[in-house]
């Protein structure tokens, strides 16, 4: 079981979530877009939301606990009856929540991480959904990555986002996964303010062919983002993407990217 993300947010908080298979560069966008969104506010909570859970090393950052390492910890506690008296479960939640938030001078970052575990933890995602709320609304923006896939959309974990972004690969499949995303969201009856897509490792071969699918399709396709070699290099030694020079070609992209939101 997954913690459920219903985020309401404040009036001026702006919800983005980060979708897209596995592969396509969902996580290296997200990482780019919390170092552009940056440059503008240091108002941001970054909620790591996929099981996976590789953004904290694309953003440099170290996480010692996660929301799942927090959840098992309270099931011990009521199963071994070790929970301090006058302590509610609740009251134990929001006071673990805001010890593993991870605070840098760019953002605050929360991994949701997986639970080992297993069992009902109905009332206990109740109530960290509570908690995220509360929490989401003291930041200008929230930015969400995503498990890859569907699943997400279907266990409702990105309802009430401004702004869903699907990072799809250059190809038709991919596009095609973009389209089932907004169709199963529109089935859900999930409301998004706005469903982009931006198009990864596209090149001069295939550029035009991916702008006609997107248009034949009815996506809004917002950004074009080419292969980089430094990006593939700071892959390969595990150099953290958010150290990326402001110079470079894909980040220069996120950055108009986020002047259109």
């Amino acid at each position: 079981m997954y913690v459920i993300l219903f985020l309401v947010g404040g009036n001026l908080t702006k919800i983005i979530a980060i979708s897209g298979k596995g592969g396509t560069g969902k996580t290296m966008f997200s990482t780019l877009l919390i170092k552009a969104l940056s440059k503008k506010t240091n108002s941001i909570l970054v909620i790591d939301a996929d099981p996976d859970s590789n953004l904290p090393e694309t953003l440099g950052v170290e996480v010692e606990k996660t929301i799942g390492d927090i959840r098992e910890e309270l099931k011990k506690l009521v199963e071994e009856d070790k929970l301090s008296p006058g302590i509610s479960k609740q009251d134990y939640l929001l006071g673990k929540v805001y010890e593993i938030i991870v605070e840098t001078e760019n953002y605050d970052l929360l991994v949701m991480g997986r639970p080992e575990g297993s069992g009902c933890y109905c009332s206990v995602n109740n109530w960290l959904r509570q908690i995220i709320d509360s929490l989401a609304k003291s930041y200008e923006y929230v930015v969400i990555d995503t498990e890859a896939g569907l699943e997400h959309l279907s266990r409702r974990t990105t309802q009430n986002v401004d702004k869903m972004v699907v990072v799809t690969d250059a190809s038709k499949r991919g596009l095609g996964t973009a389209k089932r995303i907004k169709k199963l969201a529109d089935e859900l009856d999930i409301k998004f303010k706005d469903i982009y897509v931006v198009a990864n490792k596209v090149n001069e071969e295939n550029e035009n062919i991916v702008e006609e699918n997107a248009t034949v399709l009815g996506l809004n396709l917002v950004g074009k983002l080419p292969y980089n070699e430094e990006i593939s290099k700071y892959d390969l030694v595990g150099k953290p993407l958010f150290e990326l020079p402001d110079d470079n070609e894909v980040f220069k992209k996120v950055m108009k990217i986020v002047e259109k939101f």
